[in-house]
């Protein structure tokens, strides 16, 4: 159990009805923080690939297009940090991936909400032969803002990010 959880747990016991912190979570997401996964304070979904780095950009892309999502934009870190700074870095990109209907119906329940658009991935090699892909959990990104609507789409384009990453 991480520990934060064991301290909810803890507090649990001394205030039965909870704190406040504990009840926003739950009327925003319908989950008590306890019984979720939301304290380990993962905010993305990741797997290691046995891959080029090309490879594996080429397969997130696919997999994000077989899921809905386009792709946006494309960073390029070693090249952005090797023309900005004079740095060498290992080749590492961010994807930035787009469901149009779930972007549209996010945009409706919260104006605000392109601020935290699109959802990134990140492709980013280990070592030669090894890529690591990692999303973004939406529901993590979207704990700061306080949308009952907001938390289950998050939840729905979570799941389909898991599937991408799961996937490659």
């Amino acid at each position: 159990m991480p520990v934060l959880a064991r301290c909810m747990a803890r507090l649990a016991k001394r205030m039965p009805d909870g704190c406040g912190a504990c009840r926003t979570v739950t009327k925003v997401t319908g989950i008590h923080p306890a019984q979720s996964d939301l304290w380990d304070m993962s905010y993305h979904f990741s797997k290691t690939l046995q891959l080029d780095f090309g490879s594996a950009i080429a397969k997130v892309t696919d997999e994000l297009k077989k899921e809905g999502f386009g792709v946006l934009s494309e960073i390029d870190m070693q090249a952005a940090l090797k023309n900005k700074l004079g740095v060498d870095f290992r080749p590492y990109k961010i994807l930035g991936a787009c469901n149009p209907p779930f972007a549209h119906r996010a945009v409706l329940a919260e104006p605000h909400i392109g601020t935290m658009l699109p959802c990134n991935v990140v492709v980013q090699e280990l070592a030669p032969g090894q890529v690591e892909v990692s999303a973004v959990d939406p529901a993590a990104s979207m704990m700061a803002i306080r949308n009952a609507e907001l938390a289950g789409l998050a939840r729905e384009v979570g799941e389909k990010l898991k599937r991408v990453v799961a996937a490659v």
